[in-house]
């Protein structure tokens, strides 16, 4: 355990939501297959994200990968950037990467009779509000949903890793959201030291 090892379900579920384009990876005889997908989390047990839900293009040979076997890793990244030696005033700091991420190891099951209402509670979750597939693209919508297949992301274990200043001194910490600004990061590393 690293003090930047973060297992608080709220923080995990708050960066699932906020960036919710995962990469999705899988290891098959032909090696790994990684293929980035919005997904979002549809079932939380005690706070813990235990399910996710997306769908894939049928074509993606991750597919028939994910049928064979059904293991993969769920990879979230949210705000990140690098922090130059010339922000912080104290001479003797060093540069540094801020950043939080989530993996989840996941079982993937695939749904294609909820292809339909998993695009849909996608559109509900990440799209505009006033924009729906079956009302603006009615003569496409059909034919896109027989190229699409759904699935369910089962989690058998979550880790995540916030490096996000809590090991800075208060000075250094200041210097660096002063040089921040109004960047997502900054936010999120207030949030990890209780600010």
């Amino acid at each position: 355990m690293t003090p930047f090892s973060n297992s608080r379900p709220d923080q995990l579920a708050s960066l699932v939501s906020a960036y919710p384009l995962a990469l999705v990876i899988s290891d098959g005889s032909e090696g790994y297959a990684v293929t980035p997908l919005p997904l979002i989390a549809i079932k939380i047990t005690d706070g813990a994200i235990t399910e996710f839900e997306g769908h894939f293009a049928r074509r993606n040979r991750q597919v028939a990968m994910l049928q064979d076997d059904p293991r993969a890793l769920l990879v979230f990244q949210g705000p990140h950037r690098y922090i130059p030696p010339d922000v912080v005033a104290d001479p003797d700091w060093a540069p540094t990467w801020n950043y939080a991420i989530a993996q989840f190891e996941v079982e993937i099951r695939f749904t294609p009779e909820q292809t339909r209402a998993s695009v849909e509670r996608l559109m509900d979750h990440t799209g505009p509000q006033d924009w729906r597939p079956a009302t603006h693209i009615p003569g496409r919508y059909p034919a896109m949903l027989d190229h699409i297949v759904a699935f369910r992301a089962r989690v058998v274990r979550s880790s995540a890793k916030f490096k996000l200043g809590q090991d800075e001194q208060p000075a250094a910490f200041s210097n660096i959201l002063d040089w921040l600004g109004d960047e997502p990061l900054a936010d999120w590393m207030r949030g990890a030291r209780g600010d």
